[in-house]
């Protein structure tokens, strides 16, 4: 089987569920392809997430086309130091840019406070901080950057998506520090078990991707084991994150399914039970 070839369509859940998080921009199918497909198992609603001015725009415009699309809006954490000290490698999407300094950063910003006040954008993010790639010298962009998104949040209403990669600890100090939205959602939930209890204690919602059902994710499946269940989202992050068996090859939101029953398994609950819960929280922390 060819690493490039997408996957077969699960069996379809028989609770309708949503993805709480993917980027349609970065896939194989048109956004009605990939919605059809999403439907044929019973993943009725999408979150598209924005990582850049452009990607938020398309995630806007996209959610403003498709009623069962709901935008999420922001820079990632590794595009404010792209933005304030430049790209000159054109790691990014965009190519390689200047140096723009924090007025760059601070018109970007602009922009996304922009669009979080529509109706169709749910959730402002992903935002939060990276520490994997982004050397010491953008670490303070990134949280200047962080800081600017919680507002933005908090202004107009909408659920904060946190991206935490490296940078556990930092993460819950800046939101402690700056005072966390009512709706706070780790996408992609890195963090171990005892990590998933402070947030739990905080009231934030836990977000489980495809890498749940990796092998070496042992760690990972104690974390969503101490997750309350009445905070726990799944996503795809498609195209990434593709789950066993699954893995390495496309992602996309038709995947949820395979994600979702081995997290019911983890939680040692039947399919159906967690299907209608995480229907539940994903429409309590986007309030759709």
């Amino acid at each position: 089987m060819s690493r490039t070839e997408a996957p077969p369509l699960p069996e379809p859940l028989r609770v309708p569920v949503a993805d709480s998080h993917t980027h349609l921009d970065l896939q194989d199918a048109t956004v009605e392809e990939a919605l059809a497909r999403a439907a044929a198992v019973n993943v009725t609603t999408v979150v598209q997430v924005g990582c850049d001015v452009a990607g938020s725009r398309w995630a806007a415009e996209t959610a403003a086309a498709h009623p069962s699309v709901h935008a999420s809006v922001a820079l990632h954490p590794n595009e404010a130091p792209r933005i304030v000290h430049g790209d000159p490698d054109g790691t990014a999407r965009q190519g390689a840019r200047e140096p723009g300094g924090r007025a760059a950063l601070e018109e970007a910003l602009a922009e996304i406070d922009a669009l979080a006040g529509l109706d169709c954008v749910r959730g402002v993010g992903e935002t939060g901080l990276d520490f994997f790639r982004t050397g010491p010298e953008g670490v303070a962009a990134q949280e200047e950057s962080f800081r600017a998104h919680i507002e933005i949040a908090k202004r107009h209403g909408k659920a904060l998506v946190i991206h935490d990669r490296d940078a556990h600890a930092d993460v819950l100090r800046v939101l402690a520090d700056a005072g966390a939205p009512e709706r706070t959602v780790f996408h992609c939930y890195s963090g171990d078990a005892e990590m998933a209890r402070t947030c739990a204690r905080a009231g934030y919602f836990m977000s489980f991707a495809g890498n749940v059902t990796f092998k070496n994710a042992q760690p990972l499946r104690d974390a969503l084991a101490a997750a309350p269940t009445e905070l726990v989202l799944v996503e795809t992050d498609a195209p990434f994150l593709t789950p066993a068996p699954y893995r390495g090859r496309p992602n996309a939101p038709y995947l949820v399914p395979v994600t979702l029953r081995a997290m019911a398994e983890v939680k040692g609950l039947d399919e159906d039970t967690l299907a209608a819960a995480v229907h539940d929280n994903t429409a309590r922390a986007f309030d759709f």
